[in-house]
């Protein structure tokens, strides 16, 4: 809850994070899909994800932030 639950430009801390897939690498330079950040944005850690670092269980959310991240990607 409150400004530091948010994604808004406005939030102070603005450091994220994003699952993104690699589609290729040449050298120092990642090509991704699915990155949520805006264009020039640094990108300050890469680390892989795995099925033990994800929830074990099922994600559980409100019907509204279905139907509010319906058309976000």
């Amino acid at each position: 809850m409150g400004i530091f639950a948010q994604r808004a430009k406005v939030r102070p801390n603005r450091i994220g994070s994003t699952m993104v897939e690699i589609v290729s690498r040449a050298a120092t330079v990642l090509e991704v899909i699915g990155l949520d950040a805006a264009d020039g944005t640094p990108v300050l850690d890469i680390k892989p994800v795995m099925r033990e670092f994800l929830p074990r269980t099922p994600v559980r959310q409100p019907p509204w932030a279905t139907e509010l991240m319906r058309n976000y990607w």
